[in-house]
């Protein structure tokens, strides 16, 4: 008799704790699939959270760039040709591609320490030849005869002066090394003019990259908490991992209060 007991209590035990073991079998198994719809919901659930970072992103940005102090660029263009003369061999002016291959060793001559100590010795500039070239921008057109000198500077006016005077040293230094050999000019072909709006910053751009890259940052904290969030959400998740079907629950209600009186 008490064999049959314990064996019956021992079945009895061994049931429940098969059942045990499916149901957490069961919780443990892999969830469906997150869909739009999750998202969405995840979405509109954390959407302070959202909001919350894309303002303090686009706050800093937008703080930053009314912080900076504005700079300008002033930008003037030289053209590149050569003096008809009666060498054939050494006459480049039919060939356009040798002006343009030519144009690339005229960048090289104008980005030099020469060339920028004559422009503040002309200028009485207070600033070295390296702070000089170093705010200074020499490029090609397209592949073409022009090249474009660009100057940034805090004061527009000196930005004009700077490059209008560098690329005025260029054409004549130049112009000179070349009289006695291949004739080649460097014209100044259009003037730089004082500019009226910074270059940098750009606090509405700034603003919208800003904003951008918020939206980004919020939505993956956002699912980031909602991925670290270990609450039960709904009856059935109770259920699920529980491994006991739910009978009955109960709906949030709210005590009204009522002030009794003396």
């Amino acid at each position: 008799m008490y064999e049959s007991n314990y064996n019956g209590s021992k079945s009895a035990t061994t049931i429940r704790g098969n059942e045990s073991s499916a149901a957490f079998a069961r919780a443990s198994e892999p969830e469906r699939s997150f869909t739009l719809g999750d998202l969405a919901r995840v979405l509109l659930k954390r959407l302070w959270v959202i909001l919350l970072v894309v303002s303090v992103v686009v706050g800093i940005a937008v703080g930053v760039s009314f912080w900076q102090t504005p700079e300008y660029v002033a930008s003037t263009k030289l053209l590149v040709g050569q003096e008809q003369g009666n060498g054939q061999d050494t006459n480049l002016g039919g060939s356009v591609t040798g002006l343009q291959a030519l144009t690339q060793t005229m960048i090289i001559a104008i980005n030099t320490r020469p060339v920028a100590d004559e422009a503040i010795r002309r200028l009485g500039l207070g600033i070295s030849p390296d702070a000089l070239l170093a705010n200074l921008t020499i490029e090609q057109i397209e592949s073409s005869q022009f090249i474009q000198l660009s100057y940034t500077d805090t004061d527009p006016e000196r930005a004009t002066q700077v490059v209008n005077k560098v690329s005025q040293v260029s054409s004549e230094r130049i112009s000179q090394t070349s009289a006695t050999a291949n004739n080649i000019t460097a014209t100044v072909y259009e003037k730089a003019e004082v500019p009226e709006t910074p270059a940098s910053p750009k606090p509405l751009r700034n603003g919208l990259l800003a904003a951008v890259l918020g939206l980004m940052l919020g939505i993956g904290l956002a699912l980031l908490m909602e991925y670290l969030d270990y609450s039960w959400r709904s009856p059935e998740e109770v259920e699920q991992i529980s491994g006991v079907p739910t009978f009955a629950t109960i709906p949030e209600f709210g005590l009204a209060t009522r002030r009794r009186g003396h």
